[in-house]
This record gives C-alpha cells, structure tokens and sequence, in this order.
C-alpha cells in the first residue's frame, strides 16, 4: 500500500462518532481498538450496508482489511462527538485504499489518521475481483459531490 496515493481529487465522506465511556481505557482516552471500528462504522456508511448485505448473499463477495497503518496523533476522550473523513481510491478490480481520519469539530490536524487497504474476496476467502456493478457504483460514489 502507498501512503503518497493522492487523495487530493476524492469526494470526502463525513461520519459522526459519540465517544462512550465504553470505548475508553482506564483514563478517559479512547482505547486504540476501538478507532478500527470507527473506521469500519465510516467505510459501511459510504458504501451502505444494504449493499454490502447484496453483495455477499447474491454474490458471494465481500471486503477484508489487508492491510491497515494507524497513527494516533492526539487520544480522544470520553464524551467527545468526533468526526470520521473518509476518502477512497479504486486501486484494481481486486482492491480500495482509504484515507481515514477522525477529527474534532474546528480541529486544526486530525487526532488519529489512517490508511487501511481493502481487497475482495469470495466466500472461500480468496481474492476475487469486485463486479462490474460493484465498481462502477464505487466509481460513482467516488465522483458525487
């Protein structure tokens, strides 16, 4: 996966994230885990789960992180509502990168950054490229604004 891929041109996803006591460690500050789902919260909301749902029981398709590369800037804290940005970029038939953030309202850099590589796979847990439909409704979902 590469970090330099540029994300400059990709339409931005906005997710809003309550921050529950639940999802904090001993002191108050969100537990690093925890910001994965987060992140998996944001990336069914672009796609939409009754998609993801279709996509599985008709096609036998469906995402797995391979691979994902977190940097936790500053800790998030109980009571907080943060917010998840997610861009996306189609790298094959077979694979998406993501950019993930998750910022605090008029925060100046995000507290937690990632870039989490998504690839498809069929029910036998092998790689399999996406569909043809499936591509072209990520493509669109990458050009609306």
């Amino acid at each position: 996966m590469s970090q330099k891929a540029d994300f400059s041109q990709c339409r931005s996803f906005s997710f809003p994230v309550q921050i529950y006591y639940e999802d904090t460690d001993f002191s108050g500050v969100v537990y690093h885990a925890n910001f994965i789902k987060y992140f998996e919260r944001a990336r069914e909301q672009v796609i939409g789960a009754d998609t993801l749902k279709q996509l599985w029981h008709q096609q036998g398709l469906g995402f797995a992180v391979y691979r994902c590369d977190m940097l936790c800037h500053d800790g998030v804290e109980f009571a907080e509502v943060v917010e998840v940005r997610t861009r996306f970029i189609i790298e094959s038939k077979y694979r998406t990168l993501w950019q993930q953030e998750i910022w605090r309202p008029g925060g100046q850099k995000a507290a937690v950054s990632a870039y989490i590589e998504m690839v498809c796979m069929n029910q036998n847990r092998q790689l399999s490229p996406m569909t043809p439909r499936m591509l072209a409704s990520l493509e669109a979902l990458q050009l609306s604004v």
